[in-house]
């Protein structure tokens, strides 16, 4: 009987809150806490700064972020996924442990996800443009960013090297929260059943505050209590991929069956076809269901495969 796991968004944007992060790594009983902060404006803005500094082009509050929740995630036994890494997840990966090294947590292993970056591949190529039908070439030094959404299959294998920090560059957001669900439970990479499952859980926690009632929120309409203190979700999913989302016990911020199905259907172009670089999810029969105040269980996601 494998157990389930919990796994904590502790952001959702660039941006984002340090707060909600530190409450979950020291109050959240995580696994994992995964830091989703990667947009298409703001990988393009990490290319821009990488190219005024080779050793730059990772998240801004990379330093920050580290320092507020390494010590507590180092204490819990909770590993750390994020796309911080942006346009140098390399560098990134090399900021952390000397972060870990300052801080004195000794023997922390930090890996690098490569590979997101296209630039070469697409300038090199015999490519067009969507909107134009242009030629790629037309566009000479204009072009700064192109950049590939990688799926959970590399962050899975850093896992099983035993890596407490996995930094990417550019992936599907759902992918940062699949990968320790594939490496925890053995999931086959063509199981799309759990995988469309596991994409639904990833895909409710990858905004962070949105679910929790940030985005939700409309005073007099749809009331959020004490926005000040919004909590950031988490997810305890079991080895079928079935998620229960709730928060940290006395944080702010509201989860229900109504925030729940708002970041659902956030940014999804077909609930029935879903697009991923690790399966095609299906949302279409989803539903969920108020366990208890705050804990809401998502089910009914399938999945064929992945385009």
């Amino acid at each position: 009987q494998l157990r389930d796991i919990r796994i904590g968004a502790g952001a959702g944007f660039s941006g984002d809150r340090i707060e909600p992060a530190v409450e979950l790594a020291e109050q959240g009983n995580l696994d994992y806490l995964v830091f989703e902060c990667l947009a298409e404006r703001t990988i393009a803005l990490a290319q821009q700064a990488r190219l005024r500094d080779r050793a730059g082009g990772f998240d801004p509050l990379l330093d920050a972020r580290m320092r507020a929740v390494l010590p507590s995630c180092r204490r819990n036994a909770v590993r750390i996924v994020t796309n911080m890494g942006a346009a140098n997840p390399m560098a990134a990966a090399e900021r952390v442990r000397d972060i870990a090294e300052d801080l004195g947590l000794s023997g922390l292993k930090v890996a690098a996800v490569l590979g997101d970056d296209v630039l070469d591949i697409v300038t090199s190529g015999d490519w067009t443009l969507d909107d134009t039908g242009a030629p790629v070439s037309t566009l000479g030094n204009a072009l700064v960013s192109a950049n590939a959404y990688l799926g959970a299959a590399p962050i899975v294998a850093a896992l099983e090297q035993g890596a407490d920090v996995v930094i990417t560059g550019r992936v599907a957001d759902p992918a940062l929260f699949m990968a320790p669900m594939i490496h925890e439970f053995g999931w086959p990479m063509d199981d799309w059943k759990r995988l469309g499952s596991g994409t639904l859980a990833g895909h409710l926690l990858e905004c962070a505050g949105q679910i929790t009632g940030g985005y939700f929120a409309d005073p007099g309409v749809k009331d959020v209590p004490d926005l000040a203190r919004l909590g950031f979700p988490l997810a305890e999913v079991d080895a079928e991929g079935l998620a229960v989302i709730s928060k940290v016990a006395g944080s702010g911020g509201r989860i229900d069956t109504a925030t729940c199905t708002e970041q659902m259907i956030y940014e999804v172009h077909d609930p029935k076809a879903y697009l991923t670089p690790d399966v095609t999810a299906d949302f279409s029969g989803v539903s969920f269901s108020v366990i208890a105040p705050n804990e809401v269980r998502a089910q009914g996601a399938a999945g064929r495969a992945r385009p």
